[in-house]
């Protein structure tokens, strides 16, 4: 079981926010990794903050059309996306499902039957990888090397440490795999 944030994960981030299918861009290998993590075996969930639709910059329509569309990407590529969880809400709603808090993966468990003891977190923030730990998943990795240091510094604050360190998730695949079928390694 995997646990995807989108944004700087799988596609590149904006500081103008994703609001189309049009602004949408995969990392290059993203799709290629999303298929070996399926092809492994393992179920990939992804839960990502959306506040765009709160601030109303993108329709709830608009977001699930650039779902939809990446979905059957990684479909076409050899991948399969069990499930897509998103929080709309704003930073400052206090709602349990924005991460850092563990409500997207708390109801990705509850839907699926998800034993998050038996999973991996990946993102590209240190509330994704707050989120992991917090959840209770076998292991996080911090993605990305835009944001990365301010990302460790946040940990460190929190007293808490990424697992695995990748350039990108194509990079972190291998090791997420070993390590959702043996032990953790550094």
């Amino acid at each position: 079981m995997v646990f995807l944030d989108r944004d700087g994960v799988i596609n590149r981030d904006s500081d103008q926010y994703v609001k189309s299918w049009d602004e949408f861009e995969f990392f290059p290998g993203s799709l290629d990794a999303l298929a070996r993590l399926t092809a492994a075996g393992l179920r990939l969930v992804v839960v990502t903050n959306q506040s765009a639709v709160g601030r109303g910059l993108i329709p709830l329509a608009g977001l699930e059309e650039i779902h939809r569309r990446m979905t059957g990407a990684v479909e076409a590529a050899g991948g399969r996306l069990l499930d897509i969880l998103f929080c709309p809400h704003l930073p400052e709603a206090g709602c349990d499902c924005r991460k850092p808090a563990t409500g997207m993966i708390v109801e990705a468990c509850r839907r699926h039957g998800l034993d998050p003891s038996r999973a991996v977190m990946v993102g590209d923030r240190a509330k994704d990888i707050r989120c992991g730990r917090d959840a209770g998943c076998r292991a996080t990795v911090l993605v990305g090397e835009e944001g990365r240091a301010t990302a460790l510094a946040e940990l460190a604050r929190w007293g808490l440490a990424p697992d695995r360190v990748a350039p990108d998730l194509a990079s972190a695949c291998d090791w997420i795999i070993r390590c959702l079928t043996g032990p953790v390694q550094p």
